[in-house]
């Protein structure tokens, strides 16, 4: 199995980085930036929408 990298951003301060999609949860899971504090749903801090789909096929696994 490869390693997946998902690129997250959050939609609050704008700040980027990259999760291991092994630890990651669901999308509807509340998720909070460790910049700013902002939570919200885990699919609200996928950058793009293809790491999005990503999340999608390793949780509906």
């Amino acid at each position: 199995m490869q390693e997946a990298w998902l690129q997250l951003q959050c939609p609050a301060c704008s700040v980027t980085w990259e999760e291991h999609v092994s630890d990651l949860r669901a999308p509807d899971t509340p998720f909070d930036c460790d910049d700013c504090g902002t939570e919200r749903s885990l699919s609200e801090f996928m950058r793009t929408a293809r790491d999005l789909e990503v999340l999608q096929e390793f949780t509906d696994a």
